[in-house]
């Protein structure tokens, strides 16, 4: 009998913000009586809900139903920054050019964004939590304006649309005099991230999918012809098994000492009143993902996806015991304050309403783990931090994988290297937060 016991269940810093601006809603049913399913889903947010939906179009008539471990987009979905990218953004590079074959991954980004665009529209999800908005690459500094040139330059030589923007219009656009340039490009998505993920859920619920919150796998062994997944109040029996947890895959004891966890911080102000929008200015929703990597996400939202308000997100930590500490959220706290309150002069002072930490998970080579584990195990993790495009495509072939159905996505990620072994503890974890640390300085005006 093969088995797998969870080690540790997720674990989150602070409120997921989007999910609590949005209104409240009845928390789906646990799972307390044994049944059995066709597929079984572990994990609820982005990957997990590709999956099912691939599996509905796939496997007609199947049993299919998600476990997730407490409420849909209160995880990591509802803590992300809601960018759905589909240009090349590797994190660990100075530009975000990518090191493969970027036509490719641009391709498989942008089938992404048509599968969830096909979910707005067939679930009736609220389009404004699915806005075409593009983003801006922001530079504060000469350093990271040539960061924005060199990538205009490999986008052009991608056949891909860029536009420069001056510090006047980054001001005209942000309300903000911080910025010197910005890199204006039309593909990327802008989401409210838990009102997506939840109109998922609503429409997989619709589907006949069995959805159910608060109920954490805690382990799952392989009996007979079916897997038997344990959770706190009964059994799921089911003949495939997709894990779609990301990070948390490592819990489950697979690719161990492979996976970096990091863990990256947001702030969130409260409904900004007509005061406060006077002195700020700007246009009512942007995006803005800063030029050098290690800087400083900011973005602005408005009434129709949660109220008026802007989320600033950066610093970075490694954790390898998959949790971060309160300490790091009260430094990057601290830290993100003093950011905005450099851009926004105007609105200095002003008190956050939300700090939350968001789980990241990244491979040294860049590799996400999409595949089949052994008979009838399958993954879609490692999202590298780009969850909502890379999480909805890893979920989409693990489910195809799961049907026997082969694809561009399937041929991508099984492709794939394993991810590389990491050093070992606890010099994984002084020598990667150590490098954070230096690139955050260095990138301290972005």
């Amino acid at each position: 009998m093969t088995a797998y016991r969870a080690r540790q269940l997720p674990a989150h810093r602070g409120p997921a913000a989007w999910d609590a601006i949005l209104p409240p809603r009845a928390a789906r049913p646990a799972l307390d009586t044994d049944r059995t399913v066709d597929f079984a889903i572990i994990g609820g947010g982005f990957a997990g809900l590709a999956a099912a939906r691939r599996l509905t179009q796939l496997a007609s008539g199947a049993r299919i139903a998600v476990l997730e471990a407490g409420r849909v987009a209160q995880g990591a979905s509802g803590r992300n920054s809601g960018f759905m990218i589909d240009l090349p953004h590797e994190l660990t590079s100075e530009d975000y050019a990518g090191t493969g074959d970027d036509r490719t991954l641009i391709a498989l980004n942008r089938a992404a964004q048509a599968f969830a665009a096909q979910a707005v529209e067939e679930y009736g999800i609220d389009p404004n939590y699915f806005d075409r908005a593009g983003k801006v690459n922001g530079a504060a500094s000469e350093a990271a304006h040539a960061h924005n040139v060199s990538y205009a330059r490999h986008l052009d030589s991608l056949g891909e649309t860029s536009r420069m923007l001056d510090a006047r219009q980054m001001a005209e656009m942000t309300g903000s005099p911080h910025y010197q340039s910005g890199l204006y490009t039309p593909g990327t998505v802008m989401l409210q991230p838990a009102g997506f993920v939840l109109g998922m859920a609503d429409g997989l619920a619709r589907a006949g999918v069995a959805i159910h919150e608060n109920t954490p796998a805690t382990g799952f062994a392989r009996v007979g012809s079916n897997w038997r997944i344990q959770t706190p109040r009964a059994r799921l029996a089911a003949g495939k098994v997709i894990l779609t947890v990301n990070g948390h895959l490592e819990s489950f004891g697979i690719t161990a000492g492979r996976l970096m966890q990091l863990f990256l911080f947001a702030t969130m102000t409260p409904e900004l009143d007509a005061d406060a929008l006077a002195r700020l200015g700007g246009h009512p929703r942007w995006g803005i993902t800063p030029s050098d990597p290690m800087g400083t996400t900011m973005r602005r939202i408005n009434t129709d996806q949660g109220g008026n308000r802007i989320v600033t997100r950066t610093c970075a930590v490694l954790r390898s015991g998959l949790a971060a500490r309160a300490g790091d959220l009260a430094r990057a706290s601290r830290v993100m304050r003093a950011k905005f309150d450099s851009r926004f002069p105007q609105l200095a002072g002003m008190k956050m309403e939300y700090s939350w930490a968001g789980h990241l998970c990244l491979s040294l080579n860049g590799v996400s783990v999409m595949r089949e584990i052994e008979d009838g195990l399958y993954s879609g993790c490692v999202q590298n931090g780009l969850g909502t495009a890379r999480g909805t495509l890893t979920g989409i072939g693990a489910a195809e994988l799961a049907c026997g159905h082969a694809s561009d996505i399937t041929r991508h990620f099984t492709a794939e290297d394993a991810p590389k072994p990491l050093p070992p503890r606890p010099v994984r974890d002084i020598g990667a937060n150590t490098v954070l640390r230096w690139k955050e300085w260095r990138a301290r005006a972005e």
